[in-house]
């Protein structure tokens, strides 16, 4: 496959003003890209300047979805080195999906090289401001010109980056979501568990209506039984009832969340009970009737930790913890942050550092 080449940019750009970043609005001055052909396999790894790809219109990423994606982020520790967390989880979930939408899996030591290659190159995009971060998108795309219902021929891996600000730049505030009744995110034996577009295109009406509604996420039911609860807006979601956290399991039609599965580690590694179960909408109601639903909150990478204060489910309005965030959303996402930016020893080896 060869060594990454590098190819520096002629005019860098000029870096925004990390009081101001928002989330995914400034790019950084390079990406990497490596393309796949039949025959050929992965080849040509390299880092160019950022700037368009020049697709043919019948290129099948555009007629028949072909395509996936990661998220994860590089941190700035105070001692002003650089750190990922856990990205190999995110190079393995990466290519479930690719074997799920019928893509060539990308080899895990090159993944890793054109991560840690393209963070060092632009480092200095890396901001320092209190929970600031550089986001790291890695991507597939079908690249074929054919219009025909098969597989591709040839596909473009590329990774791009970009400085982004705190997610809650007013502190950690509980959010208000609605039970959506008349969509559904995904069913299992689809694409449910693989991070692909059309999964996201599936829950944007949704998600507009509850905007409109003044909600700020939508609480995803199962696709069959429309009763057991399974992820909030883009994130996995946990609920503290009676003493307990819950979450739903993964039967292939959630995201397997890297930060879902650090949250669970963590909090067992507290020695707290933890239940990956079926969990119905009515069982949950119930509990928050009945005072035993303590706390409720989203898990991913762009929030890490959301929490939930109000819940909607038809004419149903439920208030969790006063609506206020709960001491177990403070504690972990104290403690998760801690590890990710490097304020807090890792006991578990989560951190790779990169400078």
């Amino acid at each position: 496959m060869g060594k990454i080449r590098f190819i520096k940019t002629e005019s860098s750009k000029a870096k925004p003003d990390q009081k101001k970043l928002g989330f995914g609005r400034y790019f950084t001055d390079h990406m990497f890209v490596m393309n796949y052909d039949e025959g050929q396999g992965w080849h040509d790894p390299r880092i160019i300047p950022y700037g368009p790809f020049e697709l043919e219109p019948s290129a099948m990423v555009f007629h028949y979805a072909q395509e996936v994606f990661e998220g994860l982020k590089a941190y700035r520790r105070a001692d002003g080195g650089i750190q990922l967390f856990r990205p190999i989880e995110n190079i393995r979930r990466m290519n479930r999906s690719c074997e799920r939408l019928s893509i060539p899996v990308i080899d895990e030591d090159i993944f890793m090289e054109a991560l840690l290659e393209l963070v060092r190159i632009e480092q200095d995009w890396i901001p320092s401001e209190p929970d600031t971060s550089l986001y790291i998108r890695p991507f597939v795309i079908a690249t074929e010109p054919h219009v025909g219902v098969h597989a591709s021929k040839s596909y473009i891996f590329s990774i791009i980056t970009c400085p982004v600000g705190a997610y809650y730049p007013e502190g950690l505030n509980p959010v208000k979501i609605y039970v959506e009744s008349r969509d559904v995110r995904a069913v299992r034996g689809g694409t449910g568990a693989a991070k692909t577009g059309g999964n996201y295109a599936a829950s944007l009406r949704a998600g507009e209506t509850a905007e409109k509604a003044g909600f700020s996420q939508v609480l995803w039911l199962d696709g069959i039984e429309r009763k057991y609860i399974e992820e909030v807006g883009s994130m996995n979601v946990l609920f503290k009832i009676d003493g307990e956290i819950v979450t739903p399991p993964l039967g292939g039609s959630i995201l397997p969340g890297i930060t879902r599965d650090s949250c669970l580690h963590i909090l067992r590694h507290w020695g707290l009970p933890v239940s990956e179960r079926p969990l119905a909408v009515d069982e949950l109601f119930e509990a928050a009737e009945n005072g035993k639903l303590e706390e409720a909150f989203g898990s991913g990478t762009a929030a890490v930790i959301s929490p939930i204060g109000t819940i909607v489910y038809g004419d149903k309005t439920e208030i969790i913890g006063g609506g206020k965030i709960g001491p177990l959303s403070a504690k972990l996402y104290d403690y998760l942050t801690g590890i990710q930016w490097g304020r807090i020893e890792d006991p578990f080896n989560w951190t790779v550092r990169v400078v």
